[in-house]
């Protein structure tokens, strides 16, 4: 089993002031990301299904951070694992997902 670093949400606006800054990888369903999405500033969002990333490993970057994302943090826990195992050195976990990102950090994002 791989040990997936966390990032607690409210850390994720200093890891978007470093350079690189972060690929923000949101893993969720087309309607979840409907519903709530974030955009923290000096992020980029990449949304791709967790059953997408497979198929589609190649679109992920190497050379910057990378900070998995779902409602709860265990669909992204599991994309971050799998990253980790196919070589990518810099990824982590939004702890709590969005849902904590909501509670913690902004709760104009919906929960669901």
């Amino acid at each position: 089993m791989i040990d997936v670093p966390q990032l607690e949400p409210q850390d994720l606006g200093t890891l978007a002031a470093q350079l690189p800054p972060p690929l923000l990888l949101d893993v969720r369903e087309p309607w979840e990301l409907a519903r709530a999405r974030i955009e923290p500033p000096g992020v980029e969002l990449m949304h791709l299904p967790m059953r997408a990333v497979p198929p589609r490993l190649h679109e992920i970057p190497r050379g910057r951070p990378v900070v998995c994302l779902c409602h709860h943090g265990v669909r992204s826990a599991q994309v971050a694992a799998f990253l980790i195992h196919h070589g990518w050195d810099r990824v982590v976990n939004l702890a709590g997902g969005i849902d904590a990102w909501s509670t913690q950090v902004d709760p104009t994002v919906p929960r669901y």
